[in-house]
């Protein structure tokens, strides 16, 4: 999953890049309005973590402006603002939720979650399958045929897309854009690699196979075919 943060505040975008980067999401870090839209109507992103007091742009004004421009993302807004009318002005504007500073970070990490889950047309799903492989989103945990698998954060993301997007292709250059941020190299054989590695823990010691290549075209993760 791929989040945009438009903060300017060197500190607490730090510490919010940190801390999402370990819980295994793909990062852009925008430090004014301006530079933030702009990154906005170029690439997809599953939420947008918004600060109001921003250069250039306020928050308010960046969240008005990309719902203009159709860019429908869940918007996550940062503010010290605590008012009731500041966060019905902020919702008003077109904003998804409203978070205030200051915040800890699992309550950050939850709420994002539940705006990607909310995004994806589901109803707070807790899990996510393909066959007899199980994803838990809440305990962070998958399961095949009742094995506990361990992940790293990049594998879970990778594992997380390709499921939510179970029996449709997805391609590299989309798999980069949503499990690395926008600077990462396209000529890298990075996602090959980590394809890899999840297939040797989802796949390896079981008989039916659910990650499966199509040659020059990506990935695919699909249910085993029914038996008569």
């Amino acid at each position: 999953m791929r989040i945009l943060l438009v903060e300017d505040d060197r500190k607490t975008a730090n510490f919010i890049v940190r801390g999402l980067k370990e819980a295994g999401y793909a990062i852009d870090h925008a430090e004014d309005g301006e530079e933030g839209l702009i990154i906005a109507a170029m690439n997809p992103y599953d939420v947008a973590i918004v600060d109001i007091m921003l250069p250039k742009i306020d928050g308010l004004t960046l969240i008005e402006k990309m719902r203009k421009k159709q860019i429908n993302t869940p918007v996550l807004i940062l503010s010290a603002k605590r008012t009731v009318e500041d966060r019905v002005k902020g919702l008003q504007k077109g904003g998804d939720d409203y978070l205030t500073k200051p915040f800890s970070f699992s309550e950050l990490l939850a709420r994002t979650q539940a705006l990607i889950r909310r995004s994806h047309a589901t109803t707070a799903p807790s899990t996510l399958t393909a066959g007899d492989l199980t994803l838990d989103l809440l305990k962070h945990e998958v399961n095949r045929a009742d094995q506990k698998i361990e992940l790293q954060p990049r594998e879970f993301s990778l594992l997380e897309y390709l499921m939510y997007n179970k029996e449709r292709i997805v391609s590299k250059t989309m798999i980069l854009e949503h499990i690395w941020d926008y600077s990462f190299d396209p000529q890298t054989n990075v996602v090959d690699v980590l394809v890899c590695r999840l297939r040797n823990k989802v796949d390896r010691d079981f008989p039916e196979k659910l990650i499966h290549t199509i040659r020059s075209v990506g990935y695919v993760i699909k249910d085993p075919p029914q038996t008569s």
